[in-house]
């Protein structure tokens, strides 16, 4: 048996709602999925430059570049900021034969024309430079192939309508390269070699934005991968403690927590001890309501990965990290 849940998928979507770290999931499961030795591209298409800023390199280029290795050195991750302007020169050029005339097209503004104006069309342009990695092979000249593809995709909100690039553009273009390419790129992402993983943490608005996206992806024929719930808080305190703590220390206990502060050296006072366990009943009951979206989470039905959150944020080391913990639950 394979000991990962997505052992056909090749393409690899991550969205989520704003805030909820969809960028740092991206370049852990890229890690993770270099860890097994396989030669990753990252995707990105917000123009944000996060892969960027996640692995402390210079803004990327529409350029597929090396970023990392896997943590024992076999697998490698290349990084590729999707620009739809330079998408839409090469497509130009690959599909046209427009080299010089798709430049001159550019300098006379008709690129960002038609980018502005069509944004079906901004979206089959960035898909499709993910379609294309993904189907390189020998006659792809001087191409490199890649075993996976992590695609770095816009937030929950717009996901289901970014990959439906079919239906976005079936008035638009109802025959030629432009639509078979929409078709071809809807085929690869409908299908088994991809899996779109939602990214959320255990707060109401996320974790019902999650639900509706997993709902949208099914109705569009869409595969649904997996869901992370990212930045998740150790359990601190246990059930019997976390009801003390809800209902209000007794002045035994308030004593006790005195006694214990004295004998750590700390210099106490009662307003200290009242602050303190303001804060204790404050964490146990975020603790109540994050284990209520936890259920919520668990009763969408699909395979559900956790990444801890990190003190202090997250660098290069704990990327590294957060891809160790996505590889031993099998998310690769």
């Amino acid at each position: 048996m394979p000991d990962t849940d997505w052992p056909d998928v090749q393409v690899h979507v991550v969205s989520g709602k704003g805030g909820t770290g969809k960028s740092t999931v991206a370049a852990s499961l890229a890690l993770a999925l270099a860890s097994r030795g396989k030669t990753v591209l990252l995707c990105e298409v917000e123009g944000r430059q996060g892969i960027a800023q996640l692995f402390d390199v210079a803004p990327l280029p529409y350029e597929e570049r090396r970023i990392a290795r896997g943590p024992d050195g076999e697998g490698e991750v290349y990084a590729l900021a999707i620009d739809p302007e330079a998408a839409l020169l090469e497509y130009l050029a690959m599909y046209y034969r427009l080299g010089r005339a798709g430049k001159l097209l550019d300098r006379f503004g008709v690129v960002e024309f038609a980018t502005t104006i069509a944004p079906g069309v901004r979206d089959v342009l960035l898909t499709g430079k993910v379609y294309e990695a993904a189907n390189r092979n020998s006659r792809n000249k001087g191409a490199r192939e890649y075993d996976a593809i992590v695609l770095d995709a816009p937030p929950t909100g717009r996901i289901t309508q970014f990959l439906n690039v079919n239906d976005e553009l079936a008035g638009l273009a109802k025959v030629g390269p432009i639509r078979s390419q929409a078709d071809a790129i809807t085929r690869l992402l409908r299908s088994r070699r991809t899996a779109v993983h939602l990214v959320t943490v255990l707060e109401e608005m996320p974790v019902q934005e999650t639900a509706d996206a997993v709902k949208e992806l099914r109705a569009a024929k869409l595969p649904v991968g997996g869901v992370v719930v990212n930045l998740r808080r150790p359990q601190d305190l246990d059930p019997t403690d976390r009801e003390r703590l809800e209902a209000g220390l007794g002045a035994g206990e308030r004593t006790r927590l005195s006694t214990a502060l004295e004998r750590a050296g700390v210099r106490h006072s009662p307003t200290l001890v009242e602050t303190l366990v303001d804060e204790g009943r404050d964490h146990a009951e975020r603790r109540d309501l994050e284990d209520a979206q936890d259920s919520l989470v668990a009763g969408i039905g699909v395979p559900t990965y956790s990444l801890p959150s990190l003190p202090g944020g997250t660098d290069l080391t704990g990327l590294y990290e957060l891809a160790g913990v996505l590889r031993d639950q099998g998310m690769c």
